[in-house]
């Protein structure tokens, strides 16, 4: 009987510790046209970035957006520019190219809650991979629209939600 209670005890305890980090991944949005390598965005451009702060911008409640990383292109920052003004939170830059090191990062620092992270074409897919262990491809390069959303389980196996704004 002992045991049986003790089983049940431990079993309630990792319940109430299981918990699900949710990363919601975008791509920056259009760009103005131009040579520079890191151009501004476009007119379009911001108005997807106040589309995705419109979708996002809730403050409280259930979802909200605990915090919002980007990575060093001007264009990332941009993106999440009115959704980091409309939820009063900094934005932290995550440096170069290291799509494990972003992810470690996320989960060390959110484990359970709900975050956004814009960066480019090619590490928004590699970020997917290494949160969900799924592949979701390359995007193209006039892919502005779609957002991922990685639901991380404590226990069991990671889900991927793909969707346009």
């Amino acid at each position: 009987m002992l045991a049986v209670l003790f089983a049940l005890a431990v079993a309630f305890a990792v319940y109430r510790s299981a918990s699900t980090t949710v990363v919601v991944l975008v791509r920056p949005v259009e760009k103005e046209a131009g040579t520079i390598d890191d151009p501004p965005l476009s007119e379009a451009g911001e108005q997807r970035a106040q589309r995705l702060a419109q979708m996002l911008g809730d403050a409280t409640g259930v979802g909200r957006i605990e915090a919002i990383y980007v990575s060093d292109a001007r264009r990332a920052q941009q993106t999440a520019a009115p959704l980091a003004d409309r939820l009063g939170k900094r934005t932290v830059v995550i440096g170069g190219r290291d799509a494990k090191a972003a992810a470690s990062q996320v989960m060390r620092e959110h484990d359970g809650g709900t975050v956004l992270f814009v960066g480019s074409s090619g590490t928004v897919p590699q970020l997917v991979h290494e949160l969900s262990g799924l592949e979701v491809g390359p995007a193209t390069e006039n892919e502005h629209d779609t957002l991922y959303v990685v639901s991380i389980p404590t226990f069991g196996r990671a889900g991927v939600l793909r969707l346009r704004y």
